[in-house]
């Protein structure tokens, strides 16, 4: 399977063997309507694709992906690094930069990252160069991920690694995908779509924000009861239109339950709940949260 370039936060990859069974064989539309970092899409087989996310950055740097060559992205990311002094241990090691595996590369890269993530945050024209800088920042960043403050200025610290081969090896491969496939990216909130022209051998996946879970995707006030209402009310329009959809959600999280979820599911005899096992691998995780249980489930209408 294909992983996506960008660790997102709630990515999907992990389940994906647990959450594929249950598609559709055959799609002709696949709609991703909160794409994050776009696991789930890149490794079903449709004849078109509608990634949408409400992250513009997000939404702009896929598209660039989608427009250039992977060799030409991979290129002005390495011109990105090489012009800001960051590390390269794919090229050099790690000993080059009097840095260990174990303990990472943030002491070299630190300076040079802060660097990079001013000149970003001050840079008014969102040309391309814009997006690439966007993309080595996240993966200099803490854990590869993403995150903006109230006023739009990436703000992760840096992180333990640089664009290895790891790193370069998964975008290639993501870059290959996303350009065999017939994919168009909107930047949309969810409400303000216009869901009338699918068909019902197109399919709908929703893995929105979780209502009872804190993540940086969920942060200022960026999911509430409203939106879980809206989103449940526009799945419920589809599957009355003969629309399949899958909805990923958390139904229980340290010791609370999202009863707007329970309830609608509970009164709806039609459409099929899935418990899925997911095991964290980060032991450092587990010792901290080992009395933490999480119910997340996967609902689809039959």
């Amino acid at each position: 399977m294909i992983q996506s370039p960008l660790n997102y936060t709630g990515g999907k990859y992990k389940l994906l063997p647990q959450i594929l069974p249950y598609f559709p064989k055959k799609i002709n539309t696949f709609l991703d309507l909160f794409c994050g970092g776009c696991n789930v899409g890149i490794n079903i087989v449709a004849n078109n694709y509608w990634y949408n996310d409400i992250s513009e950055p997000l939404i702009s740097l896929f598209s660039l992906m989608k427009r250039i060559s992977s060799d030409e992205f991979i290129e002005r990311v390495n011109r990105v690094i090489s012009s800001y002094g960051l590390s390269d241990v794919k090229v050099n090691g790690y000993d080059y930069y009097g840095c260990s595996s174990a303990d990472g590369l943030s002491s070299f890269n630190r300076n040079p990252y802060l660097k990079l993530r001013n000149d970003f945050n001050h840079q008014m024209d969102h040309n391309d160069e814009y997006y690439i800088k966007l993309y080595v920042l996240i993966v200099f960043a803490f854990n590869n991920q993403i995150r903006f403050n109230r006023n739009g200025e990436f703000n992760l610290p840096p992180g333990k690694r640089d664009f290895n081969q790891k790193m370069h090896d998964k975008l290639k491969a993501f870059i290959v995908a996303i350009h065999n496939q017939n994919a168009t990216f909107t930047n949309f909130d969810f409400t303000s779509m216009d869901y009338s022209d699918l068909k019902s051998d197109d399919f709908v996946y929703a893995d929105p924000p979780y209502l009872i879970t804190c993540a940086s995707y969920n942060e200022q006030d960026g999911w509430n009861e409203e939106k879980e209402t809206q989103l449940l009310s526009i799945l419920d329009e589809l599957s009355f239109r003969g629309i399949h959809f899958a909805l990923s959600n958390v139904l229980e999280s340290k010791g609370t339950t999202n009863k707007i979820l329970l309830n609608w599911i509970n009164n709806r005899p039609d459409y099929k709940l899935i418990d899925l096992n997911y095991t964290y691998s980060n032991a450092n995780y587990q010792r901290r949260n080992k009395d933490i249980k999480s119910r997340e489930v996967l609902i689809i209408n039959q």
